[in-house]
């Protein structure tokens, strides 16, 4: 079960963490048929956030793609949850992203860039992804990027 998928992370130095509880009044994934969707990922570690800041001020694109990549694997430990283990069942179709940042900042798809990468090395092929870059001014207890994805179950 997940095999392929765990190798290709732990070649790459990568590990999925435990999924994060829910912040709020939500669960952290729901399944509808053969769809499942995956709430909003911040970048948090042992329920702790890892980032914090605004993207084109105290944060860099660079560690903004780094907190996006951290999304990703919270997402992907989402699914690994909701499929018992098995991430060789799932291919990503979306991912939603919000990134926090200036007013006149304009790279949002550059830092999405970091879960879409991240979702290919570990997915193949079945990581490729229709995606939403979008910019806002603020996000839950201050962390620079938020993505939800939904994901098709074979």
């Amino acid at each position: 079960m997940s095999a392929a998928v765990l190798a290709r992370l732990s070649a790459a130095g990568l590990t999925l963490p435990a999924p994060n509880p829910p912040a709020a009044n939500y669960v952290p994934f729901t399944r509808a048929g053969a769809l499942l969707l995956v709430a909003g990922q911040t970048p948090v570690v042992n329920g702790e956030p890892h980032f914090l800041g605004v993207v084109g001020e105290s944060v860099t694109v660079e560690k903004a793609q780094a907190a996006a990549r951290l999304c990703a694997l919270n997402i992907m430990a989402q699914v690994h949850a909701a499929l018992d283990g098995d991430l060789d069942r799932a291919r990503c179709l979306r991912l939603g992203g919000f990134v926090r940042c200036r007013d006149d900042f304009t790279q949002q798809p550059r830092v999405l860039d970091g879960a879409s990468d991240l979702l290919v090395l570990a997915l193949g092929e079945n990581g490729r992804h229709a995606r939403t870059a979008v910019g806002t001014n603020a996000l839950p207890r201050g962390v620079p990027v938020e993505i939800d994805a939904i994901f098709a179950v074979t």
